[in-house]
């Protein structure tokens, strides 16, 4: 109950859902009472909406946590007990679908291989269980390992760990794991928008976690066009992504969850 208050408590406060409230409480404010105070409301929704949903903004959110991480090469990362990769870059097995979906953050399980490849680490531990509303698809660390497989990773050197639904169940589910198998330190392998949250959430399940930070959306400063004023359907996915984690960090924060 707890996990599914979160989500729905995301979903308000993201730009469609507070800009289409706005917009619902113009309506009914026109229509039962005011109509400039509604019209006015309604115009604040679509502009929230919009701001939100234009490159130019979507891009500088971004780039405010991609930023925090920079790229690291895997010569400089030292060596670590295991390499760890978060769920969220692919989908399982479905009625309709034979085998596992890739999705935009899956430079996560490429990276988690390209650093099992180059000696970093003996074992891969992958973590990412099902949402409660998706019980029709495999679990998403089943999905990653058979991927791992097919990009060369011995199956005898992955630890699969499908009980976790967020950032805060993969630490401690992680932090059980890594006990019983003897591990102390990983790379911790996600996407950099979602490292901060991540690292701070580990830290403080007590999880000594290195980041090794890939899937970089924003490539930084570049010439600003017209388009990038324009709204866009993937700025506004990205937006709502990139609040998304502020949001999350606040509320692991308060919760205790994270540092």
């Amino acid at each position: 109950m707890d996990y599914l208050f979160h989500k729905l408590l995301t979903q308000v406060a993201m730009p469609l859902g507070t800009g289409g409230i706005l917009i619902l409480i113009g309506i009914l404010v026109s229509t039962l009472w005011h109509r400039g105070l509604g019209a006015g409301l309604s115009f604040f929704g679509l502009l929230w909406i919009w701001i939100w949903a234009t490159p130019v903004v979507s891009d500088w959110a971004r780039l405010s946590l991609e930023a925090q991480y920079e790229p690291v090469t895997i010569d400089a990362l030292p060596n670590a007990d295991a390499i760890l990769v978060l769920g969220g870059g692919i989908e399982g097995v479905a009625a309709q679908r034979l085998f596992p979906d890739l999705t935009a953050s899956a430079d996560r399980i490429w990276h988690a291989a390209r650093l099992f490849h180059q000696g970093k680490a003996p074992m891969v531990v992958v973590a990412g269980g099902r949402l409660p509303w998706r019980t029709n698809q495999g679990l998403e660390a089943d999905a990653m390992a058979q991927f791992l497989v097919d990009l060369g990773v011995p199956e005898d050197k992955l630890l699969l760990e499908g009980r976790s639904r967020n950032t805060v169940e993969n630490a401690r589910e992680i932090r059980r794991l890594l006990a019983a198998g003897g591990m102390d330190q990983v790379l911790l392998v996600t996407s950099a928008y979602h490292m901060r949250r991540a690292q701070a959430t580990f830290h403080a399940a007590g999880v000594r976690a290195i980041p090794a930070t890939t899937d970089y959306e924003v490539p930084g400063e570049r010439t600003l066009t017209l388009l990038d004023f324009l709204p866009d359907a993937a700025a506004l996915r990205r937006s709502s992504i990139t609040l998304k984690e502020y949001l999350g960090l606040l509320l692991y924060r308060w919760r205790g969850w994270a540092d």
